[in-house]
């Protein structure tokens, strides 16, 4: 089979160079970089250490859980209680299983949490065992005994013999040899002084377990499982032996890969981690909708963030490391970056503006309209006197921090209302609540619009609910012009109190709102919103529903108010990132086009001027694969092999100069033959040939057409 690649517009590839050569030469020539460098480094670090501390709390639970678990199992063997004596004698091995979901990149970072808090506080014997380094029991006994007995090396025993041999690797690797050394160990903590002794037992329990962590389970053979459980069930009287299994998909897998007889010597206890969607909605309520941070995603970039998350691997660490090339590849192309910083640095950036950055500050699309809507006299001080901008800067840099402030307060706010409504017009989630905010006015959609009529369906005791969420979000916000707004929604608390309905108006209410709960399909929904909507009109409003219009209509106007998207407002080119194209080029791949740039034009990633070739040719300089391949793309369908080397001795050969001594040739061309022989090799594993059938001599080429 062949792989046909093809070839892009000239027009769209020297767009693109042209785009990239421009942000080089823009954070060259900035007279910032260095300050937009620092600020960059200070806004991520901020944020690794703020995700960090997310993850830790979100991973919390489930930790306490198992120290919890391993507690248990543990003092059932040291106390050798009814309970561990019955478990000894069928050889039940306790087990967590350990279920984390299929963002396996993200499992890594929860078993060095894991590992971590085990060491600093339970027992200092943690092994994590992965499949791709035990494909055999014997394997599996290396890796295990070698993370063990290292774990035992520290500074004041290097001089020991034992711990030479141990680092030597002198040991027989069986489970004897291990119970051997765990006991020889205990007696060493038992006959230590009692100094060390009350230090290592503020850290490690006495007679700390033995922890084996599987972090991915399914992808380990069913024989070295089914192995090391048994051998492990023998001696599980003499070592306190303890078994995580990472699993990725259900913990069923367990009894799929080990049969009955083996899977009964396993005291199985589940444990259930916080799901990966919930996992991303806490990173995104936490780092984006929040003032804290000056540097803002647009819309679309959040949303391909988003997609690649929900289509591709639900990992939420490639999130947020999409995240840290949207700050990166931000504060690298524009040059105005340098302004976003926090509130109080606003001012005293802006004042430090050169000519040159007032003249790009003018040259911003959103300050062009801005300077539109401006009265004349302020339109040329705006435009000739730099001193003028750079206060009014200040000024539109500290409203738009305001924005941000109020723009959360009030998408929390409207998020409590939809997130309540049967079929989520707007989404369950904040996050695409805030996606359709950043894009566009959400007041004009035609999903806005049906969760205003939904909401004004609510029933007394929900809309009372939602009004008091409302109030404590507004009072909790550091937002000063929210006081009025919360008096109001506390006046509307106080007269739904003091409201006092018919008894027969109620229950039509009442009625409407369980028929609307029951059909909550599009079809029955629209035809009950369309019943009700004529029954309105032959009828007079009550004064609750005529309360419960009021309040709706009041959420509304806080909503076109404070939810303007961030297009529309002065400067945000400057702390938004929306360049979802740049984006797209780094996160999506496109293996063939990278592969193809590399072999014919190795100057575009090595940056070596001396493999910069104009006009088709090949260097000399060039890695041989790379001659190899463009020697390839001049050929047909069969490619001869004796033409081809001799392509590439004359290409190698080029700039060398002529030996006489015949000797000293021959071994020139076995060395040339030898990489001849290997690049070629290289291009065959890398698809673009592969031997002919028809003739011995010849190759067959796979690939046809450029990038």
């Amino acid at each position: 089979q062949g792989c046909f690649v093809f070839k892009p517009t000239t027009k769209k590839r020297r767009l693109s160079e042209k785009t990239a050569h421009d942000f080089r030469s823009t954070s060259d020539d900035s007279e910032d970089t260095e300050l937009r460098f620092v600020t960059c480094q200070s806004l991520w670090n901020q944020v690794k250490s703020k995700t960090q501390q997310i993850q830790e709390d979100l991973n919390k639970q489930l930790l306490e859980n198992l120290v919890s678990f391993l507690s248990r199992s543990h003092s059932d063997f040291q106390e050798k209680t009814t309970e561990w004596t019955c478990r000894m004698k069928f050889r039940e091995i306790p087990t967590a299983a350990l279920v984390l979901g299929v963002n396996v990149t993200d499992h890594d970072l929860t078993f060095r949490g894991l590992s971590d808090v085990l060491q600093d506080n339970i027992t200092p014997y943690v092994a994590l065992m992965e499949a791709k380094d035990c494909p055999g029991i014997k394997n599996l006994m290396q890796k295990l005994m070698g993370q063990l007995m290292n774990c035992d090396i520290d500074v004041d025993s290097l001089e020991d013999e034992d711990a030479v041999q141990v680092s030597q690797n002198k040991i027989r690797c069986s489970m004897s040899s291990l119970i051997s050394w765990y006991e020889s160990v205990k007696k060493k903590t038992d006959s230590e002084t009692p100094s060390k002794k009350r230090n290592s037992s503020s850290r490690h329990w006495q007679s700390p377990p033995v922890v084996v962590i599987f972090k991915d389970m399914e992808s380990f053979t069913t024989k070295v499982l089914q192995d090391f459980i048994i051998i492990s069930s023998q001696h599980i009287h003499e070592l306190p032996l303890v078994l995580i299994f990472g699993i990725a998909t259900s913990p069923m897998i367990i009894h799929r890969l080990l049969p009955h007889s083996v899977s009964s010597l396993l005291c199985i206890e589940l444990f259930q981690s916080l799901s990966c969607k919930e996992h991303l909605s806490t990173i995104i309520d936490k780092l984006l909708l929040t003032s804290r941070f000056p540097f803002k995603l647009g819309g679309k970039v959040l949303q391909v963030l988003i997609n690649i998350f929900l289509y591709h691997d639900f990992s939420v660490q490639n999130f947020i490391k999409g995240f840290q090339l949207c700050v990166v590849e931000h504060f690298y192309s524009q040059p105005l970056s340098v302004l976003c910083c926090q509130l109080v640095d606003i001012k005293k950036r802006a004042y430090s503006l050169s000519h040159d950055q007032c003249e790009n500050i003018r040259r911003l699309p959103s300050f062009r309209r801005y300077v539109e809507k401006q009265e004349s006299g302020k339109q040329v001080a705006l435009l000739t006197n730099d001193c003028f901008l750079k206060e009014e800067t200040g000024k539109l840099l500290e409203d738009l921090h305001v924005y941000h402030e109020n723009y959360v307060s009030i998408l929390r706010c409207l998020h409590v209302f939809t997130s309540s409504l049967p079929k989520y017009p707007l989404g369950k989630q904040i996050r695409e609540l805030h996606c359709a905010c950043l894009e566009n006015r959400v007041w004009e959609t035609k999903e806005y619009e049906s969760s205003l009529q939904l909401a004004r369906m609510l029933n007394k005791t929900d809309l009372v609910t939602m009004l008091q969420q409302c109030v404590e979000i507004l009072m909790s916000s550091s937002g000063k012009e929210f006081d009025k707004a919360a008096g109001k929604l506390k006046e509307f608390l106080t007269q739904f109190q003091n409201l006092e309905e018919a008894s027969q108006e109620q229950d039509v209410s009442v009625s409407s709102q369980k028929e609307l709960q029951k059909k909550t399909d599009l079809y029955h929904l629209q035809k009950t919103l369309l019943e009700l909507k004529e029954s309105r009109r032959s009828k007079k409003l009550t004064k609750f529903e005529m309360l419960r219009f009021e309040v709706v209509d009041y959420i509304d106007s806080l909503v076109r108010k404070y939810l303007v998207p961030a297009d529309d407002r002065t400067l945000h080119e400057i702390v938004y990132f929306n360049t979802t194209t740049v984006l797209r080029g780094h996160l999506n791949a496109a293996p063939r086009t990278a592969l193809h740039t590399a072999l014919n034009n190795p100057h575009w990633y090595l940056k070596n001027q001396a493999l910069k070739c104009d006009g088709g040719g090949i260097s000399n300089k060039a890695p041989d694969i790379c001659i190899v391949y463009k020697l390839h793309l001049e050929c047909g369908r069969l490619i001869n092999l004796v033409d081809w080397l001799e392509a590439f001795s004359t290409v190698v050969m080029a700039a060398e100069e002529p030996n006489t001594d015949a000797a000293s040739s021959d071994q020139v061309d076995d060395t040339i033959h030898a990489r001849f022989i290997r690049a070629v090799s290289e291009l065959e594993l890398l698809g673009f040939i592969k031997p002919s059938k028809q003739k011995t001599d010849h190759v067959a080429r796979l690939t046809w057409g450029g990038c």
